[in-house]
């Protein structure tokens, strides 16, 4: 998100928090991503609720309207904020709508004492199907549909994760947002770091790093962005040797593979 809608998406995180303290984080988290999927369905509707020169009770309004009775009064007030704000981009709040939901969901993993096991689970989903040719092409097949795709996941997890992985890996399946099943579990793992306050280090390898050089990377990372790091580590024969780590957009790469690629290139040119 971009502009005002960064705005738009922390005010209504400032609600979320404080509906959280108050209501289940459970069916708080149900409630936004109904109103979220209410919203892509229709173009019109979303129009009505962003619309910066409409009057904005109008909006408050017209959502209690639509959904009072459907969702609970703690998911109207997170509407609430969210209509009361200027958007860059007309399917920003869908989009917010989705991540506040996913908060929401990470808040009940949370207080169920799983949220770390939650963030590992969502990291291994994302490996296996991108270790699975055949799990990924089904996933990524646009002939099938969202709700096929959803129970494909639901099966491959039931009774192997947490029930907030599960709901979470589904919702990539089902309504990854534009982006890829991949992406979308990928931004979910996200939610969950934030919520835990730590950052999280993609390390690529050629073979498993031992617990001790775990151990001493984790604490090299938690020193130099002043907070705590944690490591998902991916093994990657092609790197051949080295490392390469990436936090967030940045991208430390030390592997054989990257100098044997800059030599080639200093050599061609």
């Amino acid at each position: 998100m971009d502009g005002s809608s960064r705005g738009a998406l922390k005010a209504g995180r400032d609600q979320l928090a404080q509906q959280l303290g108050q209501t289940d984080a459970k069916q708080l988290a149900d409630d936004l991503f109904f109103v979220g999927r209410t919203l892509d369905s229709s173009a019109a509707l979303r129009r009505a609720l962003v619309d910066p020169s409409r009057d904005t009770d109008a909006k408050r309004q017209l959502g209690a309207r639509l959904f009072e009775g459907k969702v609970g009064d703690a998911a109207l007030q997170v509407l609430g904020s969210l209509v009361g704000q200027r958007w860059s981009a007309e399917r920003d709040m869908s989009d917010a709508l989705d991540l506040l939901g996913a908060e929401a969901v990470t808040a009940a993993a949370e207080q169920a004492g799983r949220l770390g096991q939650v963030e590992q689970e969502l990291f291994q989903v994302e490996r296996l199907v991108a270790g699975t040719p055949e799990l990924r092409d089904a996933l990524t097949n646009r002939q099938r549909g969202g709700q096929d795709k959803a129970d494909l996941v639901g099966r491959l997890l039931d009774g192997k994760a947490a029930p907030e992985t599960v709901q979470l890996a589904r919702l990539a399946a089902f309504n990854p947002r534009g982006q890829r099943f991949d992406q979308a579990i990928e931004r979910y793992q996200g939610v969950a770091a934030q919520r835990r306050e730590q950052l999280v280090a993609l390390v690529t390898v050629a073979k498993p790093l031992s617990p001790d050089l775990a151990e001493r990377l984790e604490q090299a990372l938690s020193r130099t962005y002043s907070k705590p790091v944690q490591l998902n580590v991916v093994i990657d024969p092609d790197v051949v040797g080295g490392l390469r780590v990436q936090v967030g957009d940045e991208v430390i790469d030390g592997t054989v593979a990257r100098r044997l690629d800059d030599a080639r290139r200093a050599l061609a040119g």
